[in-house]
């Protein structure tokens, strides 16, 4: 019943604003003139094209593929991978109640790997913008707009495609981690105006994955609960809003997500999203003065996530917001109240020192203390040192995290340091890190053109930022955000202050993106090179090991400035397999 109103939800919302939006869209690139587009449907030879493409390419929508017709696709991976592979049809017709299906597929020796391990999703489109000034406030006027490919809807059954018009379809298989290894070949079948065959063919290595719980890439995207409320049309913090947002984060567990995003102030990040960011503890202050501290709904909430799978850390933002303004409760005067009291000052570190006593009592008791951090978010120099400082005072074994620019000062003192893109640990540093347990990772934002997971962006770049974790030697990789959604995410994902698709990588529903699907490419190819070199290295198999290694260093950033990330990973990508 619920994924039938969602469903239904999906294509009213879809409706409303889709018609609105795309003559937005449209505005600013200068495009084909319809005589022109018109002449390359014309030079298209038959009604309607079925064909396999790669699952690194975003397809127009309304032009001929130009892909080379394929009828037959090849695959490799490992036991517990998944993998992906596009479909399309091209058709100069309209085409009405499109549907793809798989069937099972079978190895020589009589092995089946299910039809239940390929899902199959229709592609669907959303505006995009530019990159052109990055970070800073912004007017969809003034940028360059068009329409992408990026949802991948597992929801629809079928679809009406217009005449004149590129529909790809998304095929995943998800390979058992017992499935026998071998070659496998199956059937996809494609109605469109008739039935088209199309042979896939698998092959399995004997080797396998890890489960995503078991990934050791750390894997960082800031869940928004608030966004998922205002989305499914639920109170916030009721049993439904609980309901819908576990299936967003048990979608992010299998992604190998490690860090549970936890506020414990309202507004970390000063209301710079479309949704609220509310915090799961209650401050209040009583009358005679002292201090209490309702930890029911973080309680609540962090036993909820880490119920999804999502149990290895819990990050606290933050003491350091982007904006000081700390509400809670005030007893005497009956009305919520703000402290903005300065970081540093006298005032301050009593406002925290006493709850900071109190929190690590409670996280202790619930014995969650040695996986939580206070987390910080690019914050200067002497707010952080000032907090770090405080944090010692309270509780020597306090754990901190860090996403921002390199500082050598605090490096010491920082548990989970994500650094920006534009900087590397050096090797000393990080070689110190490892050895003290410590996480060391990288993260991307409106900052960088490249690498990164806007929807304009090249959906192998999310790959490309798997390769370069197990490169550089780092841990993993942390973005914001996971669901921070704008006004209308299903066809719009322009926002006020940022490029195209930079506050969320999955849409309402939960459904999948191209750039999600890629990203969870790359973490996979990382555990995948993690296991070769140790396999390597066991069997003394140097010449393959030092092959691996060099196409490792490869993977730079100034290197992704003179070559696509298609490139770079797909001239690689059979060292794995």
């Amino acid at each position: 019943m619920l994924k039938s109103n969602f469903l239904l939800l999906f294509i009213s919302l879809y409706v409303q604003s889709l018609a609105q939006d795309i003559s937005l869209a449209l505005q600013k690139t200068p495009r084909l003139t319809e005589v022109q587009r018109m002449q390359k449907w014309d030079a298209m030879q038959e009604d309607v094209t079925v064909s396999f493409a790669s699952s690194s390419t975003r397809f127009t929508k309304e032009l001929p593929s130009g892909v080379v017709k394929k009828t037959a696709w090849e695959l490799s991976g490992w036991k517990n991978e998944k993998l992906h592979v596009q479909i399309l049809a091209a058709t100069k017709i309209d085409l009405k109640g499109m549907t793809v299906a798989a069937g099972d597929l079978r190895n020589e020796t009589g092995d089946v790997l299910k039809k239940e391990q390929l899902s199959l999703g229709f592609i669907q489109y959303v505006i995009t913008d530019e990159f052109r000034d990055g970070c800073g406030h912004r007017k969809s006027v003034d940028f360059d707009s068009s329409m992408v490919a990026d949802i991948i809807n597992t929801e629809l059954r079928s679809m009406d495609v217009s005449k004149h018009t590129t529909q790809p379809v998304w095929l995943t298989i998800q390979i058992p981690g017992k499935q026998p290894a071998g070659k496998y070949t199956g059937t996809i079948s494609v109605t469109a105006g008739k039935t088209y065959k199309l042979q896939l063919i698998l092959t399995i290595a004997d080797r396998t994955l890890p489960a995503p719980k078991d990934w050791s890439f750390q894997l960082d995207y800031w869940q928004h609960p608030a966004a998922i409320a205002r989305v499914h049309r639920v109170k916030l913090w009721s049993a439904a809003h609980f309901e819908q947002m576990r299936k967003y984060y048990t979608m992010l567990a299998n992604a190998g997500q490690k860090v549970i995003t936890a506020s414990i102030v309202d507004e970390p990040w000063g209301h710079q999203t479309y949704d609220d960011y509310p915090g799961l503890i209650k401050w209040t202050k009583k009358k005679n003065g002292t201090w209490t501290y309702d930890y029911s709904l973080f309680d609540k909430y962090i036993d909820f996530v880490m119920s999804c799978g999502i149990r290895n850390r819990i990050n606290c933002y933050s003491m350091v917001p982007w904006k000081i303004a700390f509400k809670y409760y005030d007893e005497a005067s009956q009305k919520d109240t703000v402290f903005t009291g300065a970081i540093g000052n006298p005032e301050y570190n009593e406002f925290w020192r006493t709850m900071l006593v109190d929190f690590t009592a409670h996280l202790k008791k619930k014995g969650w203390f040695g996986i939580t951090t206070i987390a910080m978010d690019e914050r200067p120099m002497r707010a952080m040192q000032s907090v770090i400082s405080l944090l010692k005072t309270v509780d020597p074994a306090w754990k901190i995290s860090l996403a921002g620019e390199w500082h050598p000062e605090i490096e010491k003192d920082i548990y989970d340091y994500c650094i920006a893109s534009k900087w590397a640990f050096p090797d000393a540093i990080l070689k110190e890190r490892k050895q003290a347990g410590k996480t060391s990772t990288w993260y991307t934002c409106c900052t960088e053109k490249y690498p990164n997971m806007f929807t304009f962006s090249p959906p192998d770049e999310g790959v490309w930022a798997g390769w370069y974790t197990a490169a550089s030697g780092m841990d993993g990789f942390l973005r914001w955000a996971y669901n921070s959604w704008t006004r209308s995410p299903l066809t719009d994902s322009r926002f006020t202050a940022w490029p195209a698709g930079d506050t969320y990588q999955v849409y309402p529903g939960p459904l999948s993106s191209v750039r999600f699907e890629k990203l969870i490419e790359g973490v996979q190819d990382f555990e995948k090179i993690n296991a070769l070199r140790k396999s390597y290295q066991m069997k003394n198999e140097t010449i393959k090991l030092k092959e691996l290694e060099a196409a490792l260093q490869t993977f730079t950033i100034e290197k992704l400035s003179q070559q696509s990330a298609q490139e770079m990973v797909e001239k690689y990508k059979h060292l794995l397999n």
